[in-house]
């Protein structure tokens, strides 16, 4: 579980962002999940902020940190696709800076990065195991190359090993993920990088399509096709039960011709497809009960028949169920697209109240009526605020910022009103 995130000189960020999992004491309705050495951490957190404030930057963050450590580049003089920020004449010179705070089967590690496009100027990795932080490695770039450094007392490897290490650990590339093209398995190190890989979740927009990766759950997934179905009929979809079949297709001489050429396909896929001379496609129906004169009555309907609101939900709650099922951690831009509010408020009543459970959900919104499940669905140290001052820098602050906020007759309004700022200006 993710503890806190710090950053600066990323996107819109120009100062420190700070956002922390952590609840207020003041605040008993959140659900939260309590760590072995008894920090206790929010399992939802809510951003409210005008249009280009910077919510989906904040996001950015995250899935930067995610991609940059997993990803191995292919030259070690390409970008880090690090973005600093922009509107100042200073920042694009220096660094863009990063630090997290989380949990890993229950051991607590901090994280620290420091880069620009060209290279990791600093990157170190600690872990507690009392109140002070223990460095399990620290990378500095010295005369032009980069160095990474080991904590004896804690990693053993050979000369040899670390020789390895530090040839395939370029500049433009994390340490993690040099561990890959290494190949090799450290304690403790090995742990944070399976949780990179099975708990971080990739990000989700509004333009976000995961028809296909939904499909393949309901195929292969018997829990997520019971999740669903149950979902839809609480939900009052009109929908009693979604059925998916698996139909293979031969391909003719010039189809085969497109998927050879095709470069929205790895090379895995390409070559299994190209091999076999077939392609494999699932097909989704929708049994719909209907109620006439002749009383209760099931049809069936194709994918393409249901509506974006529903094709929408479907893709959300698949998320949703692999981030409840890995209990891991999943952020989503702009929930509210295509969502009736009340299905809003039904997919995040559904996900807190999940029991035992250490997933984790970050969300943006411009829906401000969710500012209504205040101390019902969730708690005040569930929200967070952007805003985008005069000179391009954006701001990240929580409501437990502001005080008498139990003294307020309705938080929704306060902020319509502008009292928590994080709204546009409208000038006429």
């Amino acid at each position: 579980m993710i503890q806190e995130i710090k950053f600066k000189n990323f996107l819109s960020f120009r100062d420190e962002a700070y956002f922390s999992f952590e609840p207020a004491k003041d605040d008993p309705i959140n659900r939260i999940v309590t760590m072995p050495d008894g920090t206790k951490l929010l399992r939802f957190a809510v951003i409210f902020g005008a249009n280009a404030s910077g919510k989906s930057n904040f996001l950015d963050a995250f899935d930067f940190l995610r991609r940059f450590w997993s990803q191995v580049p292919a030259r070690n003089d390409l970008s880090t696709r690090v973005t600093p920020f922009l509107l100042d004449k200073n920042t694009p010179q220096e660094d863009s800076c990063f630090e997290m705070k989380f949990y890993v089967e229950g051991i607590k590690y901090w994280y620290k990065l420091e880069l620009n496009k060209e290279r990791v100027s600093a990157e170190s990795l600690y872990f507690y195991d009392s109140v002070q932080p223990t460095r399990i490695f620290w990378r500095e770039f010295v005369n032009g190359q980069s160095v990474v450094k080991f904590n004896s007392a804690v990693v053993r490897l050979k000369p040899a090993e670390i020789d390895a290490i530090n040839l395939n650990c370029w500049k433009n590339m994390s340490f993690f993920a040099s561990m890959t093209k290494v190949n090799m398995s450290i304690e403790r190190i090995s742990s944070v990088i399976k949780w990179i890989n099975d708990k971080l979740l990739p990000s989700i927009d509004s333009g976000t399509v995961l028809s296909g990766f939904a499909k393949d759950q309901m195929l292969n997934d018997e829990g997520f096709r019971k999740y669903i179905n149950e979902f839809t009929q609480k939900a009052d979809l009109r929908i009693s039960e979604i059925e998916v079949e698996e139909t293979t297709y031969n391909l003719d001489k010039n189809q085969l011709e497109i998927i050879s050429n095709a470069k929205f396909l790895d090379e895995n896929e390409r070559a299994e497809i190209l091999a076999k001379g077939t392609i494999k496609d699932i097909n989704t129906n929708f049994r719909i009960r209907v109620k006439n004169s002749r009383g209760e009555e099931d049809y069936v309907l194709p994918e393409g028949s249901q509506s974006a609101g529903t094709t929408r939900v479907i893709e959300i709650e698949s998320a949703i169920y692999t981030t409840l099922k890995d209990q891991a951690f999943l952020d989503i831009d702009e929930i509210e697209a295509s969502l009736h509010p009340t299905l809003l408020d039904f997919i995040l009543d559904r996900f807190l109240k999940e029991e035992g459970n250490e997933s984790q959900l970050l969300v943006t919104t411009h829906y401000d009526p969710l500012l209504d499940g205040i101390d019902d669905l969730f708690g005040k140290d569930s929200v967070w605020f952007t805003e985008k001052k005069e000179d391009g820098n954006t701001e990240l602050y929580p409501l437990t910022d502001f005080k008498g906020l139990n003294k307020l007759s309705s938080i929704r309004k306060s902020y319509k009103n502008g009292q928590f700022g994080a709204v546009p200006e409208i000038y006429v």
